[in-house]
């Protein structure tokens, strides 16, 4: 698509958002929601509203190539994305549940199960490309130094026993006389065929004629019934026209397209940045003496004003206040010594007086109860976001909505926007240099006209200090202080805890949506998710909050995320899926990668230390923990003592606490087998958990299908898919890929054009697997029904949760005092 394209879809997105912004900010405060279901519909209704919006400004940041409209359309991204998460934390909150269905939504609004897929922004990894790269050929360095030092020598022969020895020999000797044989066998059925043929007679040349009419019209009826029924077929859209399989040109150069257009972008922004440099040079020289100095009169006039009003000269604003930016606001200068005594005020009487005070607190308290009682129900929860998407939208409809760009028909960049902004910037540095002239000019004032020495502004500013350092918390040790970054992570790749993460992407994670969600849930049945549900929940607990640093500041904070699932699933394949869309590091506090390592509580203290430093250094990190279970078990098996899994279980929370907003660090932790756990350490732990099913029938067609494709194989009407997907019922995706590479092999994929694949072919290699039985899934979810989030579900559900939520007042009180 042409730049004029994406300017269109850029006005139709904000003309969107601005209905959504008026709806969920009213000039007047709307009522609480009593109806819980009324409720949750319009949270659904604004969420898949929202991620339309989100899927085309992605497509919009990734193709718009001016560098000051995509930096305008990011701030609206960041916002947006931040939103949705706030409404997935609105709705797990209302509805009990990290599984949404909204079928009812997206038939109203006509859109697709397709259209709720959350889309990875692709500027988590472009606009790093550079970094990523040179992390990847640092990690790669070091795994290279790593098995120099391990293998130096060249590998010897293994040790064969004589018996070993004399059983190689006759395998190869026989195999070799085997051949020998078939050979003799084959010249001797030759020299048999010559001597059998005879001269034949014309009546049998007609037959041998016939014989060969016979098959040859056969072939061809066959052939041409085939392709009229492949026809019909197409006909009635119950089959793919072929030339639809394949990319089409008009596909491949819009591909081509959108691939130059990225490259013409990185050069755009290449001009851009070397633009910001020469005009801030160039504005420096020209205009920053002129600033300096109509600031300086614009203080003095604002001293004679002060002293003309007040009858002496103002104390100067501090520099945490603004200093004089303070002064040159719209304000008379008997308001803004106003407002500097109440500031004063406030800094003095910020501890409470009396016994007074507390009684006036605790009446309006009770008042502010008593509204709340009046006004029960379901409300909107504040949202950090919204007022970043309100200046966003107002900076499109009031600059770029009605701006005039035919002379700008490239798309660069343009210099007076540069400079407005740059401006802004130089005068705050000229600012910071004009207050402290100025104060001590104030000082000089105040000496030879009120005899004032100003000793009580300085006074003031030693106390703010000496309050403000009493506030600071204690900083964590760094134990690693004396060593470079580089070192600590050559040392963490020796040790195997820091790792490169498998290059699959999200979207190989294969899985259907799940079409009777809503009618389940209708007739009171919990669904199982399925696994278009999985991707689309670690899209936004992981993948976006890890890629977007203002998302993960402002966004409902996740630190920990437990997947638990049967063995097969794809747990592993999702933690290292996450790591490739975000540009994550990953590293491995496994317990069975952990034992033996660092022994000792210094070393284990050392260990976690140097793991969270260099994730927070290195961020966006993921710290991976397999079979975490074991960190947390209920009794530890004989057999695993020795391994001592509980060593990380005191020390991992305290660690976790540590992480803050700022730091884009996440924990993941995977489990087959949670039920062996406690499950309150466990819970306590992990504040999300995800449960991860057996893939169901629209899940298996899909995973049998692509996976033979990925494997070599090939779709035909011999390969009933249909019967392949029903008789694998309880199988994971995991089994489905180990039976399809020992099925398709590259001798069964030479074969395929002479024998194709049968469903039949992979009925005895998937019976030789045990399943994932019924049992094993309901012992599953009834482990999940005890976590936090399961047990309210159940209150829910059972409408113990409705009759508890009414309590307020004093009975609350008197409870919490029980």
């Amino acid at each position: 698509m042409s730049q004029r394209t994406y300017n269109q879809l850029w006005a139709h997105v904000h003309l969107e958002l601005s209905r959504l912004l008026t709806e969920e900010m009213p000039s007047e405060p709307s009522r609480p929601e009593k109806d819980r279901v009324v409720f949750f519909q319009r949270l659904a209704m604004l969420y898949v509203r929202y991620i339309q919006i989100f899927r085309q400004l992605e497509k919009l940041y990734d193709q718009v190539i001016h560098p000051q409209k995509r930096r305008v359309i990011r701030v609206i991204l960041d916002g947006v994305m931040g939103r949705v998460l706030e409404l997935k934390n609105e709705m797990v909150e209302k509805e009990f549940s990290e599984y949404h269905y909204m079928d009812d939504v997206l038939h109203d609004l006509k859109l697709t199960p397709a259209d709720l897929e959350i889309p990875v922004p692709r500027y988590f990894i472009s606009d790093r490309s550079k970094e990523l790269q040179e992390r990847k050929t640092m990690l790669t360095d070091i795994l290279k130094m790593v098995e120099v030092t391990e293998s130096p020598e060249p590998l010897l022969a293994k040790d064969m026993s004589q018996e070993e020895a004399i059983k190689l020999i006759q395998v190869v000797e026989r195999a070799r006389q085997g051949r020998l044989r078939a050979k003799l066998n084959e010249e001797s059925r030759n020299i048999n065929r010559m001597y059998r043929t005879k001269d034949p007679g014309t009546a049998a040349i007609e037959l041998a004629a016939v014989c060969v009419q016979k098959v040859w019209r056969g072939y061809m009826q066959r052939k041409r019934a085939k392709i009229a029924r492949d026809e019909e077929m197409i006909f009635l859209g119950m089959a793919m026209d072929p030339k639809y399989q394949v990319p089409c040109p008009a596909e491949i150069t819009a591909q081509a397209s959108e691939a130059s257009t990225r490259i013409k972008q990185e050069d755009y922004e290449d001009d851009y940045q070397k633009s910001v440099v020469a005009v801030t040079n160039q504005l420096r020289d020209v205009e920053s003496h002129d600033m300096n100095k109509t600031m300086k009169e614009q203080i003095r006039q604002w001293f004679i004003e002060c002293r003309d009003a007040t009858g002496s000269f103002p104390d100067y604003p501090d520099a945490e206040d603004g200093g004089s930016a303070l002064i040159f606001a719209e304000k008379d200068p008997q308001q803004l010594m106003e407002e500097i005594a109440a500031k004063e005020e406030e800094d003095s009487n910020n501890k409470p007086k009396g016994k007074e005070e507390k009684k006036e607190k605790g009446k309006k308290d009770k008042g502010k109860d008593n509204e709340e009682e009046e006004e029960a129900g379901l409300k909107m929860l504040p949202s950090a976001f919204l007022p970043d998407l309100e200046v966003g939208n107002k900076t499109f409809v009031d600059f770029w909505q009605t701006r005039n760009e035919s002379t700008n028909f490239n798309q660069r960049h343009e210099v007076e926007l540069i400079k407005e902004e740059k401006r802004k910037v130089i005068e705050a540095e000229i600012r910071v240099q004009v207050d402290e002239q100025m104060r001590q000019e104030l000082a000089e004032w105040k000496l030879a006209v009120d005899k004032d020495k100003g000793g009580k502004t300085k006074g003031n500013a030693k106390k703010k200090k000496v309050s403000k350092s009493g506030k600071k918390k204690k900083k964590e040790k760094d134990f690693t202080s004396d060593r470079t970054l580089e070192s600590l992570c050559q040392e963490l790749v020796e040790q195997g805890l820091l790792k490169q993460a498998n290059n699959v992407r999200l979207q190989d994670y294969l899985g259907d949506y799940s079409y009777l969600g809503t009618t389940l849930r209708q007739n009171d049945i919990e669904p199982m998710p399925s696994m278009s549900d999985v991707r689309q929940v670690l899209s936004l607990y992981a993948i976006l909050p890890l890629g977007s640093q203002v998302v993960h500041e402002k966004a409902p904070l996740i630190k920990a995320i437990l997947l638990a699932g049967p063995a097969g699933v794809g747990k592993k394949m999702l933690v290292h899926a996450i790591c490739q869309e975000t540009g994550a590091n990953l590293f491995d506090l496994s317990p069975l990668n952990t034992s033996g390592k660092y022994p000792g509580k210094s070393g284990l203290t050392m260990m976690l230390h140097m793991v969270f430093k260099v994730a927070r250094l290195l961020q966006p990190s993921v710290i991976w923990i397999e079979d975490t279970e074991k960190m947390f078990y209920k009794k530890v098996p004989k057999e695993e003592k020795e391994l001592d899994p509980k060593r990380l279980k005191k020390d991992l929370p305290k660690s976790l606490k540590l992480i803050k907003a700022e730091d884009r660090v996440l924990i993941i932790g995977t489990t087959k087998d949670p039920q062996s756990a406690d499950i309150k350490s466990l819970c306590k732990m992990y504040s999300k958990i995800i449960l991860i099913p057996r893939p169901d029938y629209g899940s298996r067609y899909i995973l049998w299908k692509q996976l033979i494709k990925k494997q070599g194989g090939e779709l035909t009407r011999a390969l009933d898919l249909s019967s392949l997907a029903k008789i694998s019922d309880g199988y994971t995706p995991g089994h489905m890929v180990q039976v399809i590479q020992s099925v398709v092999t590259k001798r069964r994929t030479l074969q395929q054009a002479n024998r194709p694949l049968t469903a039949a072919e992979f009925v005895a290699p998937l019976a030789k697997i045990d399943p994932v039985f019924q049992e094993e899934e309901e012992a599953l979810k009834n482990w999940y029904a005890k976590t936090p989030l399961g047990k309210k579900r159940v209150k829910a559900a059972t409408g113990k949760e409705e009759e508890e939520a009414p309590v307020k007042g004093k009975d609350a009180k008197k409870k919490r005092k029980k």
